[in-house]
């Protein structure tokens, strides 16, 4: 059984960072692509950032560019999400996904569209 566990969020103050683990028990990692998304109150949940299997292939959501950093450790199973100087829009429940297809469709992956394996979120708050 297929386990995803979200953590790493909370409150913190406007411009101030916080780290986003995932880790996934129950499958091969490394052969799948991952992402982060998230959802606040009242809107629709919508991509973060999407990493390929090998960590070379990124892509981000615009209003996080230059804000938000996604990377793999393969070995230990995690993907992460480093945020820096967030605001307070940033302010959402986040969720870890991994895409069962084992391709790097990351167009699909970030409108939303694929089938995968989603962890219970994480939720952060950023106060102005």
């Amino acid at each position: 059984q297929v386990q995803v566990v979200e953590s790493g969020g909370g409150l913190v103050q406007a411009g101030g960072s916080l780290r986003l683990s995932c880790t996934v028990f129950g499958l091969r990692f490394d052969d799948y692509t991952m992402g982060w998304f998230r959802q606040a109150p009242g809107k629709e949940r919508e991509a973060v950032s999407c990493i390929d299997w090998y960590g070379i292939e990124i892509k981000y959501e615009d209003s996080v560019k230059g804000r938000f950093t996604i990377s793999r450790d393969n070995a230990q199973n995690t993907l992460y999400l480093q945020m820096n100087n967030l605001k307070p829009e940033d302010t959402a429940m986040y969720y870890c996904a991994v895409d069962k297809s084992g391709g790097w469709y990351y167009t699909d992956f970030l409108a939303g569209k694929f089938e995968g394996y989603w962890g219970q979120g994480t939720q952060v708050t950023v106060s102005s």
